[in-house]
């Protein structure tokens, strides 16, 4: 029986692709400024996957001041850009992944996460790293929904 679901599943993986013409690679035009080596984020069909967002002022890539509040605000305010630009929006965010400099900053962290999600909360992953782009105390990388 496993080696029937497995070859089952191994030909349903073989069959799926993803043609060219359904698949966006969005560039703001900041990051296409300085030539980073990354989209902002790739829409497939009704998903938006934006990539890890550090809380940086977009016109000078720096992190902002202050720590991990306000980078966090700013973090949210990079990805609603991103998202409302492209046909989605925070309310839309359904998995979330977060990165942190320092775990026990998790408590300040989910103060400002709440502020943004004050009714349903999206599907998310926390960990601590080390070695965050930029030194910031906080990286995040979500995916959306978004009307086709």
């Amino acid at each position: 029986m496993k080696q029937v679901l497995a070859a089952v599943v191994l030909m349903s993986l073989a069959t799926v692709t993803i043609a060219d013409d359904r698949v966006d690679h969005i560039v703001t035009p900041e990051t296409k400024a300085m030539n980073l080596p990354f989209s902002d984020a790739v829409r497939v069909n009704d998903m938006i996957y934006l990539s890890g967002t550090l809380g940086v002022d977009p016109a000078t890539f720096q992190l902002v001041e202050g720590g991990i509040v306000p980078e966090t605000r700013q973090m949210f305010a990079n990805m609603k850009r991103v998202l409302e630009a492209n046909g989605s929006s925070l309310e839309r965010i359904v998995k979330c992944t977060v990165m942190m400099a320092d775990i026990a900053e998790w408590p300040k962290f989910n103060e400002v996460y709440v502020t943004y999600f004050p009714g349903k909360k999206p599907a998310r992953s926390a960990f601590g790293a080390s070695g965050i782009a930029l030194g910031a105390r906080a990286e995040m990388e979500c995916w959306a929904t978004v009307d086709n």
